[in-house]
């Protein structure tokens, strides 16, 4: 249990920040979802505007540290080889 008054503030940020950073994975696991479902559906020109939606949301919530770089550089090279496999 936090004793001092600053240890009881960073306890209150810690809860507010970890729900928000939670709600932030949430849309990302959402948008690599949507990609992957629009490829798999077929469609090409469909599949490339969520899949540059999905790599810009990636980008940012990366920017933010709430996942590593190299995490999200992970999931843009999948997501990319999955449409370019879908043109092959």
């Amino acid at each position: 249990m936090a004793n001092t008054a600053q240890a009881r503030k960073r306890a209150r940020q810690a809860v507010k920040q970890n729900a928000h950073n939670s709600s932030q994975r949430s849309t990302l696991r959402t948008a690599i979802k949507a990609a992957r479902k629009a490829i798999q559906a077929g469609d090409k020109e469909a599949a490339t505007l969520i899949f540059q939606q999905s790599v810009s949301k990636i980008d940012s919530i990366a920017d933010k540290k709430i996942i590593h770089k190299n995490k999200a550089a992970r999931h843009k090279s999948r997501l990319a080889a999955a449409l370019k496999a879908l043109s092959a």
